[in-house]
């Protein structure tokens, strides 16, 4: 059984936290992150320590896992104004090569014609020597969900291994024709 939700949330300095009923709100300069919680779950927030205490009505199964979701959720946020989120992916194949365009990606993968991927206003980009991507923004949900898109374009083949793939991901391979 899983304790998460229990754990208090420490809040750094400079972090500005806000309870309205069932909305929180995550604030650090420029930097803000806002999450909608079940009515049923809880939160306070005590100044004087600098935690956010996440708290149950009942060990009912659905209270348990949403005490914990909400708990993960809320440090997600703090962890994200204060340092922010990063994901790496590797482009693996002869000729597989990824530029940016502006603020757009363009990706050579193989196809007939390039694929040019537009990421969401929060996330940022950067490439390193034409095979190494960066996706870095505040919010973890969306610097993951822009990092498989983009993985989805080409995902690594069990032959060879050619594709998009995340930093240090383990691809089984496969033997070919040649293994009978």
């Amino acid at each position: 059984m899983s304790r998460v939700g229990k754990k208090p949330i420490a809040v750094p300095e400079g972090v500005e936290v806000k309870i309205d009923q069932n909305v929180i709100t995550v604030t650090k300069g420029d930097k803000s992150l806002t999450q909608e919680v079940n009515p049923d779950i809880t939160m306070i927030y005590d100044q004087e320590n600098r935690q956010i205490v996440v708290n149950r009505p009942t060990d009912h199964r659905n209270h348990r896992s949403l005490h914990g979701l909400y708990r993960s959720l809320i440090q997600n946020m703090v962890i994200g104004v204060t340092e922010g989120f990063k994901r790496k992916l590797e482009i693996v194949g002869v000729g597989y090569r990824a530029e940016l365009k502006g603020r757009n990606l363009l990706l050579s993968l193989g196809y007939s014609h390039p694929i040019l991927f537009k990421p969401p206003k929060e996330i940022q980009i950067t490439i390193e020597g034409n095979t190494n991507i960066f996706i870095s923004g505040i919010d973890k949900q969306l610097v993951g969900q822009v990092a498989a898109k983009i993985r989805s374009l080409r995902p690594p083949e069990p032959y060879k291994g050619k594709g998009i793939r995340y930093e240090g991901e383990y691809i089984r391979r496969k033997a070919g024709k040649t293994a009978a």
